[in-house]
């Protein structure tokens, strides 16, 4: 295990480790900091885990942060009775926040993937006091300059359902693949920090139970994205995008901003899509200043 560049920071948060029933899915989800500190919900990407956003935990303390694993992903169980689509994660979603009993005001955080689910759960009434999407997926992942990567992509997830079980469950977790995708995503030139991004995504990416989920949250991420919701969303929300994200263009997030009715863009330098690894601290800073600014006297 490669020690991660934050922890030091990370260790001065008190961490607990939780389980709840929601609507019938036992999900796993963990609670950083105080518990009478003002409350913002992490909601992680495609494939990921908890763990991924814990260095931008690191840099924002003074918050209470509840970042469960998503149904099918990390440590929580895959949904019993339902695909694992945007419809059913946006659902899970807001009943999760109550199964957890927030009450009062919180803000809420989806970082790509995640910012699709949290997208649609606020489009469809879900109503934090503020919203954060961190390397959203701005436009259509099949359309575009980058459309091509996903078509490669969609390839080999129809592989591996096409695949007997248990050559297919051992496709997706391939490790020369994973290390490839881990490759082209990230963008820092430290050898230090790329290790370590390159040891996450060995240990995290492949931390799930069951091939039919991922392969339908894998269509799901590749069917849906937040300009679909923006029109319906009407609490102040923060874009935190890449300047070099393969996954949405830069020209894409210019054009997703003004679908909100008040949304901000902040626009992070010589980083890809992986602003929660690269450059956490200046995610964090931004973000900050945006829950602030909407924060009561």
């Amino acid at each position: 295990m490669i020690a991660s560049p934050y922890d030091e920071q990370l260790a001065r948060i008190p961490v607990s480790e939780h389980r709840v029933d929601v609507d019938g899915t036992e999900t796993a989800w963990w609670e950083y900091g105080p518990a009478d500190a003002p409350v913002l919900v992490l909601v992680h990407g495609f494939r990921g885990d908890h763990h991924g956003l814990e260095p931008v935990v690191a840099q924002l303390p003074g918050f209470r942060f509840i970042s469960p694993d998503l149904p099918g992903f990390g440590a929580s169980a895959t949904f019993a009775d339902r695909p694992h689509d945007i419809d059913a994660y946006a659902d899970w979603l807001a009943a999760f926040i109550d199964a957890v009993g927030i009450t009062g005001p919180y803000a809420l955080l989806g970082h790509s993937f995640g910012s699709i689910v949290s997208s649609a759960a606020v489009a469809r009434g879900l109503r934090p006091e503020r919203l954060v999407l961190v390397n959203p997926i701005g436009a259509p992942a099949l359309e575009g300059p980058r459309g091509v990567m996903t078509r490669l992509a969609v390839g080999y997830y129809r592989a591996a359902a096409a695949l007997p079980e248990k050559a297919g469950f051992a496709l997706l977790r391939n490790g020369a693949i994973v290390r490839v995708m881990s490759v082209t995503m990230a963008k820092t030139r430290s050898k230090s920090l790329r290790r370590w991004i390159h040891d996450q995504h060995d240990r995290y990416f492949s931390a799930f139970g069951d091939r039919d989920a991922v392969l339908e949250a894998f269509r799901a991420s590749v069917s849906h994205d937040v300009s679909e919701y923006a029109h319906d969303i009407d609490v102040p929300t923060l874009l935190v995008a890449a300047e070099r994200d393969d996954v949405t263009p830069l020209e894409e997030q210019h054009r997703l901003v003004s679908l909100f009715p008040d949304a901000t863009l902040e626009v992070i330098p010589e980083v890809g899509h992986l602003i929660h690894y690269e450059t956490p601290g200046d995610a964090a800073a931004r973000i900050l200043r945006f829950l602030r600014s909407g924060a009561h006297a």
